[in-house]
């Protein structure tokens, strides 16, 4: 144990040491990059940074260092699901996909309220760099950027609030979004280009919804991309037959040895390990981070914003 970071970082570091950034989120970047400088590899919890300039900053160090910066925002890569939803694509049953609705809205999950009370510091814009974009929206983008790989992703336009409540504090500072949205397009490899509807909310007034669809020229999938607290293993595959509308469901085992909770710190030390499991990892990291801040890119400037990966 020890007493503050410089003292642990200033301890020789040996091969393969990792050090797991878990503090809150303006933290993130100087303890990440004070780690970095030790020769020694960085998990970093999610969200990435507050900012973009920060993550390039923690990215740029990690390739000079030459060693891995991770983001524990890959907690739902490699389920069964995702995998089988890949499959289907590459099979072209669903022919060219053209749009996907991905809407999460939970109606009282608030870090700082409903869910960890005592955490205040996820109600300051300050500290927390917003409010559910931030907090869910790592998750959300990591796991639609695996499964339709963009080199490019535009933000056409974009939205935020926060619905009063009679549970909201009043003594401390409040001013993170709680209910957001955006539209957006996803340019693939090979000139594709899918729309996208996105939501995310963890308070707003009305029923809980969670769909993530996928819709195309040949048939449509509705499918449970999280797994979580209630895995329904089931997918629903909607196609034409001789004109008429056909539904299929399709039941799965969606198991595996790492727990959710587990996989981000597990499979990153099995990448240091050089094993090719799914991971979060420098512009992989920076990219996903990037679509989230570009929304509120967008929402502060009234203007589309673009996102280039690599760039």
């Amino acid at each position: 144990m020890f007493d503050d970071a410089s003292t642990m970082l200033a301890e020789p570091a040996i091969p393969d040491d990792i050090v797991v950034v878990a503090t809150p989120v303006f933290t993130h970047c100087e303890l990440t990059c004070a780690a970095l400088e030790t020769g020694r590899h960085v998990l970093c919890e999610k969200p990435f940074a507050m900012n973009r300039r920060e993550g390039e900053k923690m990215v740029a160090l990690a390739r000079k260092k030459n060693r891995l910066v991770g983001c524990c925002s890959g907690r739902f890569l490699g389920r069964v699901a995702t995998q089988m939803v890949k499959d289907m694509i590459k099979s072209g049953d669903l022919g060219r996909i053209y749009h996907v609705d991905f809407i999460n809205r939970a109606p009282r999950s608030r870090p700082g309220i409903e869910y960890q009370p005592s955490s205040r510091w996820f109600l300051d814009r300050s500290k927390n760099g917003g409010g559910c974009l931030m907090d869910w929206g790592p998750y959300d983008f990591t796991s639609l950027n695996d499964l339709l790989p963009p080199v490019r992703v535009d933000v056409c336009g974009a939205w935020m609030t926060s619905p009063t409540t009679a549970a909201d504090p009043k003594d401390i500072v409040f001013d993170v979004e709680e209910h957001v949205g955006a539209t957006l397009k996803y340019h693939q490899q090979d000139g594709t280009v899918i729309s996208m509807s996105y939501e995310r909310a963890a308070c707003f007034h009305g029923e809980p919804r969670r769909i993530a669809e996928l819709h195309g020229s040949k048939g449509s999938l509705n499918y449970d991309w999280l797994g979580f607290p209630e895995e329904t293993n089931k997918m629903t595959h909607y196609y034409d037959r001789d004109g008429a509308i056909q539904r299929e469901i399709i039941s799965y085992e969606d198991k595996n040895a790492v727990p959710p909770y587990h996989k981000a710190l597990v499979y990153f030390y099995r990448r240091v390990k050089g094993e090719d499991v799914p991971t979060v990892l420098n512009e992989q990291a920076l990219f996903n981070f990037s679509c989230i801040r570009a929304i509120y890119d967008c929402i502060a400037t009234g203007k589309p914003q673009t996102v280039i990966k690599g760039a």
